[in-house]
Parts: C-alpha cells; structure tokens; sequence
C-alpha cells in the first residue's frame, strides 16, 4: 500500500537564506492575514462567501498595487500555497473539526510550503527558488523518494526544519500474536493488561523550576529592548527542549506497543475537556494523552495492526474484571479495592486495562474489525 509520509530534519541557514526566509515568512503571513481579514469581511459584512478562487483573484490584485510591490522579491509559490492551507482551515471550521481560522502572529511558529515547481534536488542537496545554495541539511536518515512538497520552518526557539512529502510503499510487519489493552494514567503514561507499567518522565515538572524563573526574567525585561529578546529566546528554548524530550518518549512508548502487540485496546478519551481540570490540568498536558493515542492509530495503520477504541463512558476503573461488580462510585483516591462479590484484590489501574482488553476484543469480535481504528 503507497502512502505518504513527511520526514522532517533540520538544517543551518547562512546569512543570505536567514535573510531570504525572513521575508518568505512574512510575506507567507501578510497575504495569510490580509486574505482572512478580506473573507472574513465579505461574509459578515456583504453576505459573500468566498472560496478558493475568489480568494486567488484577491491576491492578483493585491500583488497590482504598487505599496505591495514586495512580495516579488520572494518566491509566489509559498504565498499561494498559503491560501490554500486557508482554504483547508476553513473546511475543518465548516465541517466542525476545528474552529474559525485565526491570524498568524510574528513572534509564533513560521512557516512557508514550497511546491514542486519551487524546489530542485540535484546530488543529494536541496535548493530552494530566489537562493542558489543548497541547505546544509542535517541529514538523520534517507529520503524513500523524491519529495514532491517541503515545508520549511522556524520555531520559536530560532531553529529552521524541512519537512519533506515523500511517497512510499508501505510494508506491513509480521504477525504478532500478542493482545493488549492500556489505561492511560499520570503516574504512568499507561498501564498494560498484563500488569506492565510504563512509568512516566514527567518533563515539565523536571524543568518546572527553571521555566518559571526564566519567566520571571522575562517579565523585569523593558519591552522592545534587545534584552527582553534574549530572554524570550531563552523561555522559547527551554520549550523547546521539554517538548522534544516529551515527544521523544511518545514515540518510544508508541512504537514499543505497536511493535509487539497485534491489537492494541485503548479508551476514547476526551482530552480537550479532561484538561479544564485546574488540578489535573498540567499533568494530563504533560502526559501527552492525545498525541499518543494518536500515534498509535497512525503507526497501526502502516505496520498493519489494529486499535481498538472503546467508549470513553464505559466503567473500566469501576468494574471487577472476574464477576463483573460495577461500582456506584469509585474516588480517584483509591488506587487498590476488594471486589465485594468475589472479594478478589484488584490494582484500579491493571483492573481498567483487563477491562478495556476484553471490552475492546468484543468489539472486534461482533464485526467491529479491519486495520486502524476499530470503534
């Protein structure tokens, strides 16, 4: 089965490119924000809805007037590109998968896609168009194909990635004959049906301390002053760093799961709303709950194995896996109970993932199958 992956890697501009991609990124962000402030007007001003087209036509015009005459010193390509990710933006915002489009800001993440037709790759080097040298890419491993898109960005921390479209032929991997169910915890990433826990790094609250005197730095620096800058910069990138370390571990743990078992069983869990929690509200962030699961739905469909998703509503934590008890209420307090029908001991966590296993393979059972996602 061909599909599509993006490998991303980072690379070192020289001065010229920093230069070069400076004015890539703003211009990417000016025609962004000036486009959605156009539409946003037309719709809730005159009624009009615009689409992709009229908002191309609005871009020719802009590029007419002789106070935009700058946005032919870089690439068109880029700043096109930009309209259509608006385009997919606003049918996520149509369809209900995410809300209405917001403006780019300077000081954020930036970004600028480059077509085929922006782009070449001669001899293992990478040249962008209005640049005739290539980026001194970190290579970290080889390209399956030849890209037929790159997205280049900066993050707040100062450091440039590319990001390259390949295609290729995925294989699956061998069958397993190992099942398993996870109940996603704090104290653990997530905790297995056979008893295995994963313990959890805990990244933000290791550099907890530091970030916050970082920040505290920041706030006695005078705005716009080139101090206030650095210390900025120093926030960003320990951000950065914590991120990284959290994403790292996510991978691991995802990729070690989908490695050994042929089924994964996991709950549907409202994130979005768990994380409205004030108490709990920087710990599940920390987790990275979303990200994994999604991770593994992801890494399953290209090795060719199976999540099982079950109703976020059903009672894992409260139910004895041997008879079947349920109980009425059950604290989060209460990290080990005794069954009071078959009086059987049960760990909460271990007894959710045994849970979550069988009602997961029950699903599947009764017709709820296929390579992916099972609800």
């Amino acid at each position: 089965m061909k599909t599509k992956r993006a490998y991303k890697y980072r690379f070192y501009p020289t001065v010229e490119q920093v230069k070069l991609l400076a004015q890539t990124f703003g211009c990417v962000r000016f025609v962004y924000n000036h486009i959605l402030r156009w539409r946003t007007d037309e719709y809730y001003k005159n009624g009009n809805s615009v689409n992709y087209n009229d908002a191309s036509k609005q871009l020719t015009e802009l590029k007419k007037n002789s106070e935009y005459q700058w946005l032919k010193d870089v690439s068109s390509v880029p700043i096109q590109q930009s309209l259509r990710h608006q385009q997919t933006a606003f049918k996520n915002f149509w369809e209900g998968r995410a809300k209405y489009p917001v403006f780019k800001k300077k000081h954020a993440k930036q970004s600028a896609t480059f077509a085929a037709s922006a782009f070449s790759m001669k001899n293992g080097q990478l040249f962008i168009a209005k640049n005739k040298e290539s980026l001194a890419i970190k290579w970290s491993r080889e390209l399956p194909s030849k890209p037929s898109s790159i997205t280049i960005s900066k993050d707040k921390a100062g450091r440039y990635f590319v990001s390259m479209l390949c295609e290729l032929e995925s294989k699956p991997m061998p069958i397993s004959k190992k099942t398993v169910g996870i109940d996603l915890g704090l104290k653990d990433l997530f905790i297995t049906s056979e008893g295995g826990k994963s313990g959890n790094p805990k990244y933000f609250k290791r550099y907890e301390h530091k970030l916050a005197h970082l920040q505290r730095q920041l706030t006695k620096k005078q705005k716009g002053s080139s101090n206030r800058a650095k210390a900025r910069l120093k926030v960003a990138r320990l951000h950065a760093k914590i991120a990284d370390c959290r994403m790292d571990a996510t991978h691991k743990a995802s990729r070690r799961l989908i490695n050994e078992n042929q089924v994964i069983c996991v709950e549907d869990l409202a994130v979005k709303n768990m994380v409205k929690n004030p108490k709990l509200a920087k710990h599940i962030a920390d987790a990275n709950w979303g990200e994994f699961v999604r991770q593994l739905q992801y890494k399953a469909e290209w090795a060719d194995r199976t999540v099982s998703v079950i109703d976020r509503f059903f009672p894992s934590s409260k139910r004895c896996p041997s008879c079947g008890y349920v109980h009425e209420s059950l604290p989060l307090s209460i990290r080990e109970w005794d069954c009071p029908e078959c009086k059987t001991h049960w760990d909460r966590d271990i007894a959710a993932a045994i849970n979550i296993k069988t009602v997961g393979l029950a699903g599947l059972a009764c017709g709820a199958t296929g390579t992916g996602i099972a609800a």
